[in-house]
């Protein structure tokens, strides 16, 4: 019985914005300036500041953690407009 399962990404976190929008389906050229895109890149400034505390939490690389709890929701690009305004601030 071989069970190996196939990931063709890395599960941990990224510094690539590239690979965060990927998440999502984007790609950065989508990103224009309506409110939307403003929203998705305040959510990677975001991302990437809880990525940077974990990282120096744990002294690991950004590949090697993966966000959970409160901040699983950055993980992945938010494109539904108006969405990320009606959630809760990220509470440290």
């Amino acid at each position: 019985m071989n069970n190996s399962t196939f990931i063709s990404q890395p599960v941990g976190e990224t510094t690539d914005v590239e690979i965060w929008l990927a998440r999502a389906g984007l790609k950065f050229a989508d990103l224009g300036k309506d409110a939307t895109s403003a929203a998705i890149r305040k959510q990677w400034r975001e991302y990437q500041a809880a990525v940077y505390r974990c990282c120096i939490v744990l002294h690991l690389p950004p590949e090697a953690v993966q966000l959970s709890d409160v901040y699983a929701h950055l993980r992945i690009p938010c494109i539904a407009e108006g969405r990320r305004q009606n959630s809760n601030k990220t509470k440290y």
